[in-house]
């Protein structure tokens, strides 16, 4: 069993983020760059499964700058027994699409039996990544899982809706998208962080996996143009001389609240 997690690197959550005016992309120099938590998520559910069923093979897969390697590393340093990195400079501002293409790409090179992803990173937060590289697979999708099962080549799990929850599996190979519902990960210790800097480290180009970022067969999404968001303005202040209740009830029918 070959189990591919896709990985980010994102700005710290709890850091400033903020978007380029000039070119609207994420600042990343402006904090931290950390790996996304959903995907450290993803990799604990492929990491826990391989604990409990040997001959089971972990590998992450991630597209980022070169200098974004030791942070990919922490995969491996949790757990992973390989990593793929795609880094190549005509990638900077790939939109979701290419990006789709490219971990594609990377995950038939690799091959595998499951991929596993986070269900929405918390910089981009598109939302359709899992799914976008299962339609360019060809395999089944479960998306935004709340617990996974994988067993007699089979994945499975819960999916929460509005009014029920959902049980849904897939014949493997297959490709599933999971929320923050599943358990945190695990940190790396002193021994990972070593048996990491031995383990296999790939790093492919554009060239490497045959993808073109200039097709022009499919559409590529580009920013027509960006503001900086106007600081948040104070709110209405009631002060009490007596007609609190009846300043109150105006300002209540006047925004439709009532």
């Amino acid at each position: 069993m070959r189990i591919v997690v896709l990985v980010k690197e994102v700005p710290d959550t709890w850091g400033d983020r903020k978007l380029s005016l000039e070119t609207g992309l994420a600042d990343r120099s402006a904090s931290e760059r950390v790996l996304d938590e959903i995907g450290e998520r993803s990799l604990e559910v492929a990491l826990s499964y391989a604990d409990q069923n040997a001959g089971t093979e972990v590998v992450v897969v991630s597209m980022a700058p070169a200098e974004s390697a030791a942070t990919v590393r922490k995969g491996l340093a949790m757990g992973a027994h390989s990593a793929v990195q795609v880094a190549d400079e005509q990638l900077v501002g790939a939109d979701l699409g290419l990006t789709a293409e490219v971990l594609a790409a990377a995950v038939s090179r690799t091959g595998f039996d499951l991929v596993i992803a986070g269900n929405l990173s918390t910089d981009g937060s598109g939302g359709v990544m899992g799914a976008m590289v299962a339609e360019l697979l060809d395999v089944p999708n479960l998306t935004a899982l709340t617990s996974v099962q994988i067993e007699d080549g089979r994945v499975s799990g819960e999916r929460a809706s509005d009014g029920a929850t959902m049980r849904v599996s897939a014949e493997l190979p297959a490709v599933i998208s999971i929320t923050e519902a599943l358990p945190d990960a695990r940190f790396p210790n002193f021994k990972g962080i070593m048996a990491a800097k031995k383990k296999p480290f790939e790093t492919l180009t554009l060239a490497d996996l045959g993808v073109e970022p200039e097709d022009h067969s499919a559409s590529r999404s580009i920013v027509l143009a960006l503001s900086e968001k106007p600081p948040r303005q104070a709110g209405t202040k009631i002060v009490d001389e007596g007609d609190a209740g009846e300043k109150l009830a105006e300002f209540l029918v006047q925004n439709r609240l009532v």
